[in-house]
């Protein structure tokens, strides 16, 4: 098998050809400011306003309740930053997880530095957040709860719905990173209580360079890039018409048959789990076996690392990750899988693998072949291995 398999989908997705051709109009021949006065400019406006409508419904929101950026990490920036300032002023408490992704954590702190209290809750082996440890963290000036909705890096799917009904019952904000789970999971925001949520395009087959931040009717939020009137004159600049467009698409096609996706998803993961624990000892599943998304597998294998056997996957053509793509020039193990008590020589032979939908059975055989090829290469050429097992 020559052609490049790519499984690392949790980084970043290809534009899918339906998207483009939603987006290139807008390059070519609507490519009106939608700021403008007339007709023309209208055609980017009504554009953007179509879109806007397509993910609030997914949401079961008003399309009002959608603000554009340009990602994830602007989102999470965003919706932290602005949380602290309408309602913490200069001072206050912020409870969040250990395994949330960077944004989140550098975010929070840069707001430690600004005098914020920040509460870090633990995980469980499997990757699930503590419930009574969050409860119990509360304080009379806890301002935010900011939890993701699954994992980015073990696709573990965080109990959003039971987080979203203590931050309710304490009348706390409850913000949740869905960067990871959006396009893969069905969400009510008003379901799960949740007030303010992150998104970013490029997961879900949208390009990249664009996302969006909901937030709840009556949640204070201020602005978070000055300038224009743009998006209800919270987030300045011309908007990326195009862009915006082709998330909506991606958005309709994420949620069109969504089951049936999933369950063809479910199909691939389980085969691929199943037969790397059969044939691999010393090898483990990161994360719950269950809770977690139907298109993420997080492995580690013992006596390896995962650099080498990421290039060794790599001259085989299949693309995969040791862990999130934000930190992949980082060398110390994830620190997820810190969180959920692995030691190092465990967490540092960590391999992540996310496909879709249009991945194929056949590929995932190959997938297996060549994991299970590689990580002997390696353990062969291991003398703590070789020590071990004599």
């Amino acid at each position: 098998m020559n052609n490049l398999i790519y499984m690392d989908n949790a980084a970043t997705t290809m534009v899918l050809p339906e998207v483009l051709d939603a987006m290139m109009p807008f390059y070519k021949d609507f490519y009106g400011n939608p700021s403008g006065s007339y007709s023309f400019a209208e055609i980017s406006k009504n554009a953007i306003n179509d879109s806007r409508k397509i993910i609030a419904d997914t949401l079961n929101t008003m399309p009002h309740n959608i603000y554009f950026t340009n990602g994830g990490t602007e989102s999470d920036n965003w919706a932290l930053k602005s949380i602290a300032d309408s309602y913490g002023k200069n001072y206050g408490h912020i409870i969040t997880s250990k395994i949330e992704h960077h944004a989140i954590l550098n975010t929070c702190n840069y707001l430690k530095k600004k005098n914020y209290d920040i509460t870090y809750i633990d995980v469980d082996e499997f990757g699930i957040i503590n419930l009574k440890q969050l409860e119990n963290s509360i304080r009379n000036d806890t301002i935010l709860i900011s939890v993701m909705f699954a994992n980015n890096e073990t696709g573990v799917i965080q109990p959003i719905k039971e987080i979203g009904e203590i931050a309710k019952k304490h009348n706390i904000i409850f913000h949740t990173d869905a960067v990871a789970a959006y396009g893969h999971i069905n969400i009510n925001v008003d379901e799960y209580n949740i007030d303010l949520l992150s998104v970013s395009g490029h997961k879900f087959h949208a390009p990249k360079g664009v996302g969006f931040l909901y937030v709840r009717d009556g949640i204070d939020i201020t602005s978070f890039i000055h300038g224009g009137d743009q998006e209800n004159k919270l987030r300045a600049g011309t908007e990326n018409v195009a862009g915006i467009v082709g998330m909506g698409t991606a958005c309709k096609i994420a949620y069109t048959d969504s089951d049936s996706k999933r369950n063809k998803e479910l199909i691939l993961r389980e085969k691929l789990i199943t037969r790397i624990l059969k044939e691999l000892p010393f090898s483990r599943l990161n994360g719950s076996l269950t809770n977690r998304l139907s298109s993420n597998v997080n492995f580690s294998f013992q006596f390896i690392e995962s650099p080498s056997l990421m290039e060794l996957l790599n001259e085989q053509g299949i693309c995969a990750s040791g862990g999130s793509a934000c930190t992949s020039a980082i060398t110390e193990p994830s620190h997820v899988l810190s969180a959920m008590g692995l030691p190092d020589d465990i967490a540092s032979g960590a391999l992540r693998l996310t496909f879709n939908s249009y991945t194929t059975e056949a590929e995932i055989d190959y997938i297996c072949e060549m994991i299970i090829k590689d990580v002997n290469k390696l353990r062969e050429m291991s003398s703590l291995y070789t020590f071990f097992i004599s």
